[in-house]
């Protein structure tokens, strides 16, 4: 195989797409009248709405699966810089091997579900269902996290802090201006990743473990991220979530209210919730669970929460584009609850 057989798989990019160029608003006017999930997605659009308008309500979104490289990178952009989102909660993958690997200067590529697999591993290209990925760009992305580990002192940080260096970075470098990573730490949006290892960081943060030996080094500390977030609810008025997927981070988003309860800071349970799947309920798996199954622990107030059962590159777009035209968030200013943490 040659270099040239590579670069033939490598050459559509994945565009992003941009929530600014179209007002979803008089489609989602119309699902309203519909049925199934249009009607399901419409209601979902107006708890946004309300969430946005809320201005003392600190909003925060929870991110799993590949939609970055699926092409939602920019809508996300856009709603941090626009004050649509305070927090942040996702997996590795999204932040580490789809954002900062972007702001790194690679891409994610156009592909094939029907692509001969074992051609592609012999290329070192990586297939994400009908998206490639270059192994070997991938593997700079994962050095660079040792490179920034190996800057840091040897001790336990939380996922947010550390996201924080990749953030400065990048700031440091002039790279990156579209990027999720970059963005929060200028704006001083916390980003969580409560399984940090789980992703392209976690073979950077072995290699730079493996060289230390014996000798202290870099780790991230999981309960820290917990006792972080916990102290976002407790901190703040009210708190909603907007969920893309499900899986740890929808977990770890919900708990914060029982955690706030056990350490005897209680401040109720997130006053709105909206969440977009496409998992079944009926197995009694976490990212199918419902927001009604949630209130039942304690999590998720009733009457302001819906749950969407669509595909995230389909209906995420469409809300994040009508909350954007509607305009709810020019009256939102910047809550920068990286500083609680600081205090």
């Amino acid at each position: 195989m040659t270099e040239k057989n590579k670069s033939e798989f490598l050459k559509k990019e994945i565009r992003h797409f941009d929530i600014k160029s179209a007002d979803a608003r008089p489609f989602i006017a119309q699902f309203g009248d519909m049925a199934f999930q249009a009607r399901n997605l419409a209601r979902a659009c107006r708890i946004y709405d309300r969430m946005l308008s809320d201005t003392e309500c600190a909003v925060i979104l929870c991110l799993a699966g590949s939609i970055f490289s699926a092409g939602l990178r920019k809508t996300v952009f856009d709603m941090l810089e626009n004050n649509m989102v305070d927090a942040v909660v996702s997996t590795g993958a999204v932040i580490v091997d789809q954002d900062f690997f972007e702001a790194l200067g690679f891409r994610h590529y156009r592909g094939s579900v029907a692509a001969d697999d074992n051609e592609l591993m012999n290329l070192s290209i990586d297939r994400i269902y009908d998206t490639y990925i270059d192994e070997d760009q991938l593997r700079v992305c994962d050095s660079t996290i040792k490179e920034i580990a190996d800057t840091l002192d040897p001790r336990p940080y939380s996922s947010r802090e550390f996201i924080g260096f990749m953030g400065e970075y990048l700031r440091r470098r002039q790279i990156g201006e579209d990027s999720l990573v970059r963005i929060a730490c200028e704006k001083d949006i916390p980003v969580f990743v409560p399984a940090f290892s789980d992703s392209s960081a976690g073979f950077g943060l072995v290699e730079h473990r493996h060289e230390r030996g014996s000798s202290p080094s870099v780790s991230i500390d999981s309960v820290k991220d917990f006792h972080e977030l916990t102290r976002i609810k407790t901190k703040c008025a009210d708190t909603a979530l907007l969920m893309i997927g499900g899986g740890v981070p929808k977990n770890f988003a919900q708990d914060i209210t029982v955690a706030a309860d056990i350490i005897g800071q209680d401040s109720g349970m997130h006053k709105y919730a909206v969440q977009i799947t496409v998992a079944d309920e009926r197995d009694g798996g976490l990212s199918g669970s419902t927001l009604k199954e949630a209130h039942s622990w304690g999590k998720v107030d009733e009457g302001q929460e819906q749950m969407v059962f669509s595909e995230a590159t389909v209906a995420l777009p469409l809300l994040a584009s009508s909350a954007y035209h509607g305009g709810a968030w020019k009256n939102r200013s910047p809550m920068r609850l990286n500083r609680i943490f600081t205090e």
